[in-house]
């Protein structure tokens, strides 16, 4: 008789937080968040596809130790208790778009730069349009801080979750 080999899946674990900003979705893995998005389904949809093929994984709603430390770190952030995270972070893209999101942890509370001086930052000058768009991709929101890019001239740009919430999360950190 013969028996088919059991592999265990990894497990992505989500859920929902809510935020003055409304509700967003949060994914963990054993390493860390890999997801924090406001939810709109075709981002949502989009994330967890990607996740599920990158770790190979399953997506179950649940809790993960990973939250309750989010939810109290976000808490404290909207309070203005809070200008830097300290949850492990996973995470997931190309190697430029790894790049660019790394550059935004960089970014301190409270400041902006412009997608520009971005992409001088990690050497690419020339790539401001290649870095807006890794930073539209980027699917932690709030933690890896691309709301602190804005355009050139100082205007507001691009934001996946929409120009109010970055508007309102850069007036919460005293940046406009």
């Amino acid at each position: 008789m013969r028996y088919k080999k059991f592999e265990t899946k990894n497990i992505i674990q989500t859920t929902i937080i809510n935020t003055p900003l409304g509700d967003m979705v949060s994914g963990a893995i054993k390493e860390g968040i890999c997801m924090l998005a406001f939810v709109h389904p075709l981002h949502i949809n989009a994330h967890i596809t990607k996740l599920k093929v990158v770790f190979d994984a399953e997506v179950i709603a649940g809790e993960n130790p990973y939250f309750e430390t989010l939810r109290e770190q976000l808490k404290e952030y909207f309070e203005g208790k809070r200008k830097d995270f300290t949850l492990p972070l996973k995470l997931v893209g190309t190697p430029f778009q790894v790049s660019v999101w790394k550059e935004l942890l960089k970014i301190p509370y409270g400041q902006t730069i412009s997608y520009k001086t971005q992409a001088t930052a990690i050497n690419m000058p020339k790539s401001y349009r290649a870095v807006a768009n890794a930073n539209g991709q980027n699917m932690i929101n709030i933690l890896v801080p691309c709301h602190r890019v804005i355009g050139h001239d100082g205007k507001l740009n691009g934001y996946g979750a929409g120009i109010e919430k970055k508007e309102f999360l850069l007036r919460l950190e005293g940046a406009i």
